[in-house]
């Protein structure tokens, strides 16, 4: 073996391989000139593992010096709380931007600085005398990362930024118009924003759009989550300012991704978008579970509905995920669907059927479309051009 061979992920050294040798079979190549290109990679998962190490030393370092800095508050004067975390933020950013650091450990460091910021944001909150308590904080810890995630075309201050700016959104419609049914729709609707951005990703930063994508996921499952619970709590929609930018951003970045996108990225953000107006009709439709040891016909319905609008979301999250080759995806489209199952057995079905009897009969449900999902699936990735194992 060439000692000089690059390490790749296996699955990418498969594609690499199949891809050679249609090209020898097209002419494009000779046999020896693949053979040569195919030779300066090996597999390897060491990759993917020292990643996963550095992220997660690089997540707790981060929570641990902003912890650090909260249970020690009193013993120190203001000003040096805001200069050391300034100088640990700053720090961090030169490191990972200026020194020759490995891959992942610059990513790692990435990451740190854009937790590091959001401690610069809050002390310098504190220090003006801003309540801690405050939407706008982290919204502008969001903002910050997201900035720093594209200008540095990092993916860890990337996941820092869509998570603390999502946050923000959610709390900031839910205290503007105190509304459940707000909540959901803001999610909801970050749900499809987040999916637009992933199509718009598609083409020239294809791990940011791996990001936008999971995380569109994460919301439009997480929305249809609260929005299917029997005792959801308030109904009314309350509209805020907030809410109606978010609106109209989802709108305008739907548009624009149907006129620049095609096939199946085009399929997922209008799909997400008809996910909105289902959940809202979920949240809307009040099934008057009050007593759980009286469950009436209309809740029976109610639930039955909510299932099979999870259970076709989730698929559809699960085909794309296969479509892909995105595990994460599949994952989160099962992980959400047991849990929702779970939580659906106890807030109705318990005083009728047992949560094992549920899922037995979920599960011969699933079993009985899996067959059509797969061939969905495979449908799917036919049209697109994509070859399916």
């Amino acid at each position: 073996m060439d000692t000089r061979a690059r390490p790749i992920a296996p699955r990418r050294l498969d594609w690499l391989n199949d891809e050679t040798a249609r090209w020898v079979d097209e002419g494009i190549l000779t046999e020896e000139a693949a053979d040569t290109i195919t030779r300066q990679y090996v597999p390897s998962r060491a990759g993917s593992l020292t990643r996963v190490i550095s992220y997660l030393g690089g997540a707790f370092l981060g929570v641990g010096l902003l912890w650090l800095v909260a249970t020690n508050l009193d013993e120190l004067s203001p000003l040096v709380r805001f200069v050391g975390i300034v100088l640990v933020w700053l720090g961090f950013t030169a490191s990972a931007e200026a020194l020759p650091l490995p891959r992942p450990l610059r990513g790692a460091f990435r990451g740190i600085a854009a937790i590091a910021f959001g401690g610069v944001i809050f002390q310098a909150a504190q220090s003006l005398q801003v309540p801690a308590y405050e939407p706008s904080l982290v919204g502008l810890w969001g903002l910050g990362a997201l900035v720093y995630a594209y200008a540095s075309a990092g993916l860890a201050p990337l996941v820092v930024g869509i998570v603390t700016t999502m946050i923000w959104f959610d709390w900031q419609v839910v205290a503007s118009s105190e509304s459940t049914f707000a909540g959901v729709f803001a999610v909801l609707v970050g749900g499809v924003v987040a999916t637009a951005m992933a199509a718009l990703h598609d083409r020239r930063r294809e791990r940011f759009a791996d990001v936008w994508r999971l995380a569109g996921g994460v919301l439009v499952l997480g929305g249809l989550f609260v929005a299917a619970i029997p005792q959801v709590g308030d109904r009314d929609l309350a509209w805020s300012p907030a809410l109606l930018v978010a609106l109209v951003t989802a709108v305008l970045l739907t548009g624009v991704t149907v006129g620049r996108t095609k096939g199946l990225s085009r399929w997922e953000v209008l799909t997400a978008a008809l996910i909105v107006p289902i959940g809202l009709a979920l949240v809307a439709w009040d099934p008057h579970v009050d007593d759980l040891d009286t469950v009436s016909g209309e809740a029976w319905l109610s639930a039955f509905v909510s299932i099979a609008v999870y259970v076709v979301v989730a698929g559809a999250v699960a085909v794309d995920g296969s479509v892909r080759d995105r595990t994460l995806l599949v994952v989160l489209a099962t992980g959400a669907l047991v849990v929702f199952t779970t939580m659906q057995s106890f807030a109705v079905f318990a005083s009728i059927m047992s949560g094992a009897t549920l899922f037995l009969l979920l599960g011969m449900l699933l079993l009985a479309t899996g067959f059509v999902f797969d061939r969905a699936r495979r449908g799917v990735a036919a049209n697109l051009g994509e070859a399916l194992p």
